[in-house]
């Protein structure tokens, strides 16, 4: 039978029972992480949110980081080029009045091949003037240190300069893995080359150039708003666009190795998608680097580079402020072989007014 002296004590646990299974309840802020993750914008308010953060979506890409790219122009001013000696590998056939020899150099601790020319005759007090010579694309693995611009490299021996056209990594004999337009190896190689042109004994550190062609003329300008010793740059039939225009002229083909503009957007987003790392990578983004004048030649039948990449880059040079000159040719193709001697004497007369001459 039910005792009624015992109903108080059966109160007693029945109460304390409730007030355990009151404190054992979750609390209204304590959101599960799914059901905040269903919340519409406006219900997940910034105090029931999860301490725990979500799995990020792997197929979305990732942000600009907070460290540039090794391709990103600050990057690139932000790292050293020592260059080193240059050592004579080969002497070969001398021009008309320069003597011809293949040579080497260190860059990023690979041995790069190159072929270098230099003056005969009595040597400057101060040493020979000399430009950097940036070839355009050619299939590494097809490249070879004598062939292809010869008419290029020795007109501007003949007018006594020292010039010395880098393989670039991989091209060729030269050691290394080939990066295209877009990996910063190429440009590291050319600036390697100034480096070490300022060490031989017969270049003057304070009078060196640079000329590009196509590919060539990209470096060429990357390496004029990286480097303050180059004193003025001659670009032919540049692909001097924004990275972000190239990728929808080629976007990751022929003309680059293993499809790194494709990787770039699979990491980083479409320039739509992520613009300031797109313009991060572009020396057209930093042209207010310029120290030297810059001369832009291109052929008005160009199949393979569009004429407009260089009538912009003049345009952005004047704009900024800076030194610049832009001659086109009627029918000419991408080589310039239609206007050839004109250009070349036009690019002669640049080096001999802003490095030779060494004036601004």
């Amino acid at each position: 039978m039910f005792d009624s002296k015992r109903v108080p004590i059966y109160a007693v646990c029945l109460t304390l029972i409730a007030l355990m299974t009151a404190c054992a309840a979750p609390s209204s802020t304590q959101i599960p992480v799914q059901a905040t993750q269903n919340l519409p914008p406006t219900a997940a308010s910034e105090e029931n949110q999860p301490t725990t953060t979500p799995v990020a979506n792997t197929e979305v890409p990732e942000p600009t980081p907070a460290s540039p790219h090794p391709l990103a122009i600050e990057a690139m001013r932000a790292r050293d080029y020592p260059g080193s000696d240059i050592t004579i590998e080969q002497r070969l056939e001398a021009g008309s009045n320069y003597q011809r020899y293949i040579a080497s150099y260190q860059s990023d601790g690979l041995k790069i091949y190159a072929l270098m020319t230099v003056p005969d005759g009595d040597k400057p007090a101060t040493g020979w003037p000399a430009v950097v010579f940036n070839h355009g694309y050619i299939q590494p693995s097809q490249y070879r240190t004598t062939e292809r611009y010869v008419a290029y490299q020795d007109a501007l021996a003949r007018a006594g300069y020292i010039t010395f056209k880098s393989d670039y990594r991989g091209n060729g004999d030269s050691e290394g893995t080939p990066s295209g337009h877009f990996g910063p190896g190429y440009t590291v190689d050319v600036l390697n080359a100034v480096a070490s042109l300022k060490k031989y004994p017969d270049a003057d550190a304070n009078r060196i150039g640079m000329w590009g062609h196509s590919l060539g003329g990209e470096l060429t300008l990357r390496a004029m708003v990286v480097s303050k010793d180059i004193k003025a740059g001659v670009i032919w039939a540049g692909t001097v666009a924004p990275p972000s225009e190239q990728l929808g002229m080629w976007g990751g083909g022929s003309h680059t190795t293993g499809g790194p503009l494709s990787q770039l957007t699979q990491q980083y987003g479409t320039p739509q998608e992520n613009p300031a790392f797109w313009a991060s990578l572009s020396a057209t983004s930093y042209l207010g680097y310029l120290l030297g004048p810059v001369q832009l030649h291109h052929g008005e039948a160009d199949q393979e580079v569009p004429l407009s990449w260089s009538q912009v880059l003049y345009d952005q040079i004047i704009q900024t402020g800076k030194v610049g000159e832009f001659y086109t040719y009627p029918g000419s193709d991408h080589n310039i072989s239609q206007g050839f001697d004109l250009a070349m004497q036009r690019t002669i007369e640049f080096f001999d007014k802003y490095v030779k001459g060494n004036g601004r």
